[in-house]
């Protein structure tokens, strides 16, 4: 049985859209958009392994995160799922396909960046917090003002936190992240997003946010040589689209899968 936190939003006999949030954080970065995805869709919104109230995992290895994603999905009987991950919730999207075909419909990558290559100086407080020998100490330190702040360090536009994305943000472990990190890093020196995509038949919505502080975003048009990809920039709008631009982000991704279950 998955040890997997996962909360369902929606008819279950609508077509199923699985939702996977990015490093370190959890389901609750979806919230502002689930509303508007559950009208349509049967919503899966997942806390990855040691993020949110999942329980740590034997390893943070993407394929291995994707692995229990898969057994999740196959818990609940589900196949050709249309899956979305922002930022690093993209890698385990990808690698999920690479595992199981079976299991994935379309793939939805949001601020994903597509290589090591892409990645941008990172904010101070995040430099800060991520880097020993103070990181380890301000992290344990962190108050839900921080967090907060944290998290708007790699917005353009203002947003609110949900006060259960701080909840679950806090109850990440410094090590938890740090390894998240490494292994994410790794998923994609191995090899690059659009280049793993590229050896799978599966249609693919890029949305990035234009002013993304995070990954270069002019880096998202690696994508458009993709032969089922479109690629949308949200002007104004930084690494959390999700938070900055629910609405339209919502429906970029609600027309992508309305044509990819035709």
């Amino acid at each position: 049985m998955s040890e997997l936190h996962v909360v369902h939003e929606g008819s279950r006999d609508a077509p199923p859209l699985l939702l996977v949030h990015g490093s370190g954080a959890s389901g609750a970065t979806w919230r502002p958009m689930v509303a508007a995805l559950a009208a349509r869709h049967h919503v899966i919104v997942v806390d990855l392994p040691g993020c949110g109230q999942s329980p740590p995992p034997p390893s943070y290895a993407v394929p291995a995160q994707a692995g229990q994603v898969a057994a999740l999905l196959d818990e609940l009987g589900l196949r050709r799922v249309a899956v979305a991950g922002h930022s690093s919730g993209g890698y385990v999207a990808t690698a999920l396909a690479e595992q199981r075909a079976d299991l994935v419909r379309s793939i939805t990558l949001i601020s994903c960046g597509p290589s090591m290559d892409a990645l941008l100086p990172q904010p101070l407080i995040l430099r800060a917090l991520l880097s020993p020998p103070l990181g380890p100490l301000l992290w344990a330190r962190r108050s839900d003002a921080m967090i907060r702040k944290g998290l708007s360090a790699t917005a353009v536009r203002p947003i609110d936190v949900p006060d259960d994305l701080v909840a679950d943000l806090r109850g990440t472990g410094y090590r938890t992240f740090r390894a998240v990190l490494r292994r994410n890093a790794e998923y994609i020196t191995a090899r690059g997003v659009p280049e793993r995509l590229a050896a799978l038949r599966v249609p693919v919505l890029v949305v990035f946010g234009a002013a993304d502080p995070r990954w270069k975003p002019a880096s998202a048009q690696r994508y458009a040589a993709l032969p089922d990809a479109r690629v949308d920039l949200l002007p104004g709008v930084g690494h959390l689209p999700m938070l900055e631009a629910p609405e339209a982000t919502s429906e970029l991704l609600l027309q992508f899968t309305a044509a990819a279950t035709r």
